[in-house]
């Protein structure tokens, strides 16, 4: 089973260390794109590094950015948003993650 990725600001550490992925739960800092509430009802997750880098580049949290590892989760269960990105329609334990940096 492939490895996916999440960004998040660091700002999130605390909470996704302690809860795990939990669109639920954002509130203590913005999205990786900017948005003050989730945008799907669910988490993104980057499917390659390739896509994990984009969306480090794209930070628009307005600080630094933590990537987790995502493990458990097979492509097949992720749902695509009207703009492509692909998220994960469910809660991500903490044992399922990863801080890479």
């Amino acid at each position: 089973m492939p490895s996916h990725f999440h960004v998040s600001s660091s700002r999130n550490r605390n909470s996704i260390s302690r809860f795990g992925l939990d669109w639920q739960r954002m509130g203590a800092a913005r999205g990786i794109a900017g948005s003050n509430e989730p945008e799907q009802q669910g988490c993104f997750l980057a499917r390659d590094e390739w896509e994990c880098d984009w969306f480090v580049r794209m930070n628009n949290t307005g600080g630094p950015v933590d990537v987790w590892e995502v493990a458990g989760i097979r492509s097949s269960d992720l749902v695509e948003s009207p703009h492509h990105y692909f998220y994960y329609p469910g809660v991500i334990p903490p044992a399922q993650l990863t801080r890479r940096h």
